[in-house]
């Protein structure tokens, strides 16, 4: 299976839910989280498209890359810096290197916040990621659903219905 940058960031967040998404349980479509993080995505730099480009490749897909600069920009609707996003971006530099493609850092940037986030990937980064790499492959293997977990962003997942309805 082709891990995608989506892996990467629910291995951060949920195993469970990791899980699901990779077994073809989707509850994105439901969601007015997932819907709003969209809206903020398209609207929030709506020149930016006519500057950078979008870049899809190996399972990645990257709003915007300024290849000039070897510079990706990804927008995140959250009122939070979360370790997903940056593990997301590190992903992204990670498939770029394999590929030769010169990608020198990341930006985060968080409308919501006003606030951007630098991201390098260095050496630590990359055996990082090779040791994420297997341990997705061995849960998305595994023929049972992670237990699910109990935590404070449960209420905003997309899948909460799915884990805490009756």
């Amino acid at each position: 299976m082709n891990i995608t940058a989506t892996h990467i960031n629910y291995y951060h967040i949920c195993k469970r839910k990791l899980w699901l998404f990779s077994h073809h349980i989707t509850m994105e479509h439901t969601s007015d989280t997932v819907y709003e993080g969209k809206l903020i995505g398209e609207h929030s730099y709506p020149y930016r498209s006519e500057k950078y480009t979008e870049l899809e490749l190996d399972g990645i897909k990257i709003d915007y890359f300024d290849a000039k600069n070897g510079i990706i920009h990804e927008t995140k609707k959250s009122d939070s810096v979360e370790q997903a996003h940056i593990a997301q971006v590190k992903y992204y530099l990670y498939v770029l290197q394999k590929n030769g493609i010169s990608a020198h850092k990341g930006i985060i940037e968080y409308p919501k916040l006003r606030k951007t986030e630098q991201v390098i990937l260095t050496e630590e980064d990359t055996q990082s990621i090779e040791n994420q790499l297997v341990e997705i492959q061995q849960i998305l293997e595994n023929e049972t659903c992670p237990p699910k977990i109990q935590k404070s962003f449960c209420k905003s997942c997309s899948y909460f219905e799915f884990c805490w309805g009756d």
